[in-house]
């Protein structure tokens, strides 16, 4: 079964705290302080498995975390960095942000890509000693790692697709130029799921062809199974157009021709601009010659290659391969798409909300909760850390331009202390 589209959560891992320690030896007094700080968290890494054929594996584990760092020690000791967290995906996958459906890489090389960077280890106090502050009793935690929802999206990378109406014969014309073994049979929708197959045209040269199955009126719209395989077209360079003109099934080439390119355009533009090459297969049980004839020369007036073909004898294959390998060549290599995504601002906001409720001020604002984490508050030092920093972004002053009197009360998240002037 193929999985070709999945969700997963991914979470980097967190930062160390720096720690709080001072030295302490025999025959030296006030050593003074010597934490170190904390281990960086855990990357979330994307590397593109060619062994891989699926999202399979997915479908039964959603979540990934990283390991976090871990926490600094006295001594002047670094906390150990977590353990990145591998992921490894089919090549061709593309990774978007799961909220807004950018598109943050294309994982068509062998380059692993880093999605959740792992949060940086805290301070210790050994960075906050200074000539009036020689005993800091606080240190820095360690930052969030990054956190996506993410959707996978594999689209195959084949040179060549193989597109045309159920039980046309594209699965027999894969498995007699390459050596994939697609499920044949004599009714339609027998594949149901695209197959890929490796065509060695001469010893220096070769080609990725797929079979793209399930094309057929409102594939574009979900109909059959086109929509959820149109996908897979998009990377080929050149369509093979398979058409039956054997007319044992009641159906006009000409009008299959065309639905199934119509179906092409309203899902993508440039899908309907892909080069095409036109087999027409079964041209060795044809029933009404007349019809086969039209077919040729409508093909030729549009200015596009036809073979006439047998994928079941074999009759006009090569040419067919040999001209889909010269197509090749004239044209760049496939497509890959490149990212959109715009990361979120990692900083925290500055901005700072002071309201009144039954005369209490209450401030609020993201960078608050982090300074606070850093705090000491049964520190004398750490608490006028604390104070300088207060003062520093000018909460002081807006409380002043409120109108605060004295000895009124200010809350910031649960601390709370009297206002002096």
């Amino acid at each position: 079964m193929l999985v070709d589209i999945v969700k997963i959560h991914v979470k980097a891992g967190r930062g160390g705290d720096g720690a709080v320690s001072f030295h302490r030896e025999k025959y030296i007094s006030a050593g003074g302080p010597d934490g170190g700080d904390g281990g960086r968290g855990g990357d979330i890494v994307f590397v593109a498995d060619t062994h891989m054929r699926s999202l399979m594996d997915f479908r039964y584990t959603r979540k990934y975390t990283a390991q976090d760092g871990s926490n600094g020690a006295g001594g002047r000791c670094y906390g150990r960095d977590g353990k990145d967290t591998v992921i490894k995906v089919p090549v061709g996958t593309l990774i978007r942000e799961g909220t807004t459906g950018q598109l943050m890489c294309d994982m068509s090389a062998d380059k692993p890509f880093i999605v959740a960077k792992g949060g940086r280890g805290g301070w210790g106090n050994s960075h906050f000693a200074t000539s009036t502050r020689q005993a800091p009793r606080f240190a820095k935690p360690g930052l969030e790692g990054e956190e996506y929802d993410l959707i996978l999206e594999l689209k195959l990378l084949a040179d060549v697709g193989l597109i045309g109406y159920p039980n046309v014969g594209k699965s027999t014309l894969l498995s007699v130029i390459s050596a994939a073994k697609p499920k044949i049979a004599n009714y339609h929708f027998t594949t149901l799921e695209p197959n890929l197959g490796v065509v060695e045209v001469d010893r220096e040269n070769s080609f990725i062809c797929a079979d793209i199955p399930g094309l057929i009126e409102g594939a574009k719209d979900g109909a059959g199974l086109g929509h959820h395989f149109l996908r897979h077209i998009e990377r080929c360079r050149v369509l093979v157009h398979v058409v039956d003109v054997s007319g044992f099934e009641g159906r006009d080439p000409i009008e299959d021709f065309e639905t199934i390119n119509a179906e092409l355009s309203g899902y993508s533009e440039r899908l309907a601009e892909l080069p095409q090459i036109v087999a027409a297969n079964k041209s060795d049980i044809v029933q009404d010659q007349e019809a086969k004839q039209r077919f040729l020369d409508y093909i030729e007036a549009k200015g596009l290659p036809v073979f006439e073909i047998s994928a079941a004898t074999r009759q006009g294959v090569q040419p067919l391969v040999y001209a889909a390998s010269q197509k090749l060549e004239e044209l760049p290599e496939v497509v890959t798409f490149e990212p959109d995504f715009v990361p979120p601002e990692k900083n925290y906001s500055k901005e700072t909300e002071i309201r009144v409720e039954d005369g209490v001020y209450i401030v609020e604002g993201d960078w608050l909760i982090r300074a606070m984490s850093s705090i000491n508050f049964g520190d004398l030092e750490s608490r006028l850390h604390f104070e300088k920093i207060l003062e520093k972004e000018g909460i002081f002053d807006r409380l002043a331009e409120m109108g605060i009197p004295e000895r009124a009360t200010v809350n910031i998240y649960g601390l709370e202390f009297e206002y002096v002037y």
